[in-house]
């Protein structure tokens, strides 16, 4: 069964939970470095996912604690795929370095 948390009280576990996004962070530095990921975007991409990891908490499955390192370990791993690198909903998962010529593209080859 899904919590009842009132928006207040969702916002209360977020906020005192706050220092598991800092701390997935420091845990997967490397990751971020190699990749190339940005601190304020994984950051935000983070907080995000801790607000509906919290929202759609079910206390029957597990502790809390454990849901949200997990959940945000999991978006961490997501924000290196290159779907959410490059903003294409379509994308292969191996895709690197995409750039093509703006000549190559029929749309802006005809303004």
């Amino acid at each position: 069964m899904k919590n009842n948390y009132s928006l207040a009280e969702r916002n209360r576990i977020v906020e005192e939970n706050l220092y598991r996004i800092d701390a997935a962070i420091r845990r997967n530095r490397g990751l971020m470095k190699a990749a190339r990921l940005e601190y304020d975007d994984v950051y935000q991409q983070l907080a995000i996912r801790l607000i509906r990891c919290v929202a759609g908490f079910d206390p029957e499955k597990g502790e809390l604690g454990a849901h949200i390192n997990a959940q945000l370990q999991y978006e961490l791993l997501n924000c290196k795929d290159s779907r959410s690198r490059y903003g294409f909903i379509g994308a292969p998962r191996d895709l690197r370095g995409a750039v093509i010529s703006l000549n190559e593209c029929p749309e802006l080859a005809a303004a």
